[in-house]
């Protein structure tokens, strides 16, 4: 087996009432629990990413202090480490999770491929280890961090698919801009379905 699934930024800022909250965040926490309660045997390996910035800087620009955020590339505070905001939504099952990455300690950060575990290596070196040539991933923001998590894995190559039914976005059009860049990249747009499909 040599398919991982990487679950993106489901984290409470990012869903309803969060510091960037996006509609239909909660929704896709508790559809991805409902994926590895049916199809966790699918995977060799699960990782989720993080959000995880400092909380006593700007985090290289990202965080907008002294203006107003522009939500392209500076933002409000968010996900800022140790908070509530930071941690996984509480509708996501993390016990089926095998590597936690955190990401944006500082820096600017939206790709999966930008962070490290805790004992620093990357996933890059996860999916050496495990021998790992698919990829699946769901999660939040579907035009940012989803967006820059499924390039670099297309870029590092891996055959990737975006299951639309479990992402959400910041803004329906930027969203689908991202859904047809991606196709253009090489990642297929599918819904988690197939896993029903392809079991039968």
């Amino acid at each position: 087996m040599t398919r991982a699934l990487f679950i993106i930024d489901v984290q409470n800022d990012f869903t309803e009432g969060g510091a960037l909250g996006v509609d239909g965040g909660a929704a896709v926490a508790a559809g991805i629990t409902r994926l590895l309660t049916q199809h966790r045997g699918d995977y060799e390996l699960v990782v989720a990413s993080r959000d995880w910035h400092s909380a006593d800087d700007d985090n290289g620009g990202h965080f907008a202090v002294d203006t107003e955020p522009d939500f392209v590339d500076t933002w409000p505070p968010h996900c800022v480490a140790g908070t509530a905001g930071a941690e996984y939504h509480a509708d996501l099952d993390t016990s089926g999770i095998d590597v936690h990455i955190r990401k944006g300690q500082g820096v600017p950060a939206y790709s999966i491929f930008e962070g490290t575990d805790d004992a620093g290596d990357s996933v890059t070196e996860a999916l050496v280890a495990r021998g790992i040539t698919e990829i699946d991933v769901v999660g939040l923001a579907t035009d940012y961090c989803v967006r820059a998590s499924v390039l670099d894995a297309v870029e590092h190559g891996q055959h990737v698919r975006i299951f639309t039914d479990l992402v959400a976005g910041v803004a329906a059009e930027s969203s689908a801009a991202a859904l047809a860049e991606l196709g253009h990249s090489g990642a297929v747009i599918a819904e988690s379905s197939v896993l029903d499909e392809a079991a039968q």
